[in-house]
């Protein structure tokens, strides 16, 4: 975006290496957001993130335009006067695993921005202090590596799993407790009042219902990761004084002890401590003291040394790739390949590093028949059917016979013709996804 330049951060630039003081400790936080070169950078992360509009309706393609002509001339100077005023999130609900809904809030591109642009200077500050336990939205940290690290607990001997699920947390956190952690560190009062107002920005529907956000941190919103790890940093403090063997990606912690009966102690102490001290909610239902292999963490279980999938995952999952595999969805082969393979990258290339080769063997067997009977009901007519099979070199009489079959789709789609016709190699070759194939390059590569 062309409304940038490099020159207005320099004396501020100076003075932090000429005071060696820590950018907390000085007043000019708010013009290091501001600053060309982290607006910039911000702005790249938010454009390569791509995202739906706010409720103003404007995309990402529109916004560099509407950036030209306001960002100098009323944005910015706004934003270090004070008087810049967020606006509402637009609200967008999402379907969790146990049925029950997420609600999830999308800034405005320009609020995206500005937010990433704070993001990136608090990181900094906050990150060097963050549990080595913590490994959710951080820099150079992975899921990979908080699963890993359980591992390492269970080699330890403790077997026994404390499941603390933490009830709508990003909906619940209190916005007082947030402030006063985050003024003991940022000593600008702008950035903090900024901070402020985007916390209380609400949330507007489709209908055009606003509602006032007096708790909680909006998800979806690219200050949200930060601040969920700010709150609970104080959690990992603790658990870690406390001498427990734990990890953590964001809202999701597991602890690992050695007993059932060390486990009930443990899960009601830090039930006590989330309540008291974080003003959070635990939910008593879905918390747990089990077996390590009944837990469930990032998706996983564990059994023994072997990483599994938990079998929600894998409900998930089928039920994703059923929708769309759908045979009422209407839309060409090429399409639902394209949309099915997206799904499929992004699902192994989380969850491959799991010790589920057959069962990634089964999944695409399942995977390619859910193919099979959506070219089946496209073929609709008998004669479609007999025709195209032929084409694809099943003899005649097998061909006919598949065709004139009264059988249902599914039925059919585990048939001998279907299957001769419709083989592996043509569904390779058409571009399907093997999670087989990339598990082994995950492992083996």
């Amino acid at each position: 975006m062309t409304y940038l330049n490099s020159s207005q951060s320099q004396s501020r630039d100076d003075e932090f290496q000429r005071t060696g003081k820590e950018p907390a400790l000085l007043n000019n936080l708010l013009e290091k957001v501001l600053s060309p070169e982290n607006i910039q950078i911000a702005w790249m992360k938010v454009r390569s993130n791509k995202g739906a509009p706010g409720i103003d309706k404007m995309t990402i393609e529109e916004f560099p335009a509407y950036a030209e002509i306001y960002w100098q001339k009323s944005i910015r100077p706004d934003l270090l006067n004070g008087i810049y005023q967020p606006t509402a999130l637009k609200r967008a609900i999402i379907e969790k695993d146990d049925g029950s809904e997420r609600l999830l809030a999308i800034p405005t591109v320009c609020d995206r921005l500005i937010m990433k642009a704070i993001a990136q200077v608090l990181s900094p500050l906050f990150e060097p202090e963050f549990s080595d336990y913590s490994f959710g939205f951080r820099p150079n940290r992975s899921q990979k590596m908080a699963v890993k690290h359980v591992q390492n607990c269970i080699a330890t001997k403790r077997h026994i799993a404390v499941d603390v699920d933490l009830s709508k947390f990003f909906d619940r956190v209190d916005h007082d407790y947030l402030m006063t952690k985050l003024g003991r560190k940022i000593k600008d009062k702008g950035l903090l009042e900024l901070i402020g107002k985007y916390l209380r920005a609400g949330i507007m529907d489709n209908a055009g219902q606003y509602f006032e956000s007096r708790i909680g941190v909006p998800q979806g919103s690219p200050l949200s990761p930060l601040l969920s790890n700010i709150v609970l940093d104080e959690l990992d403090k603790e658990l870690e004084k406390r001498g427990h063997y734990f990890a953590r990606y964001a809202d999701d912690f597991i602890i690992l002890v050695r007993s059932q009966r060390a486990g009930e102690r443990v899960l009601a102490s830090v039930t006590k401590f989330v309540q008291k001290q974080l003003k959070l909610k635990v939910n008593k239902t879905k918390s747990q003291v089990v077996p390590i292999k009944h837990s469930k963490f990032l998706g996983f279980t564990f059994n023994g040394k072997w990483l599994k999938w938990h079998p929600k995952t894998i409900e998930k999952f089928k039920r994703e790739v059923r929708i769309l595999t759908g045979r009422s969805w209407g839309v060409s082969m090429e399409f639902r390949l394209k949309e099915l393979n997206k799904y499929l990258i992004g699902w192994i290339n989380y969850f491959g590093i799991a010790n589920q080769f057959q069962l990634c063997v089964d999944l695409d067997g399942w995977i390619r028949r859910r193919i099979r009977l959506c070219f089946w009901k496209n073929w609709r007519k008998v004669k479609t059917k007999v025709k195209n099979l032929f084409k694809l070199g099943v003899y005649k009489d097998l061909a006919i016979f598949c065709g004139m079959s009264n059988k249902s789709h599914w039925h059919s789609s585990k048939t001998e013709g279907i299957n001769k016709g419709l083989n592996d190699k043509f569904l390779k070759d058409l571009g399907l996804v093997s999670l087989k194939a990339k598990w082994v390059v995950i492992h083996h590569s």
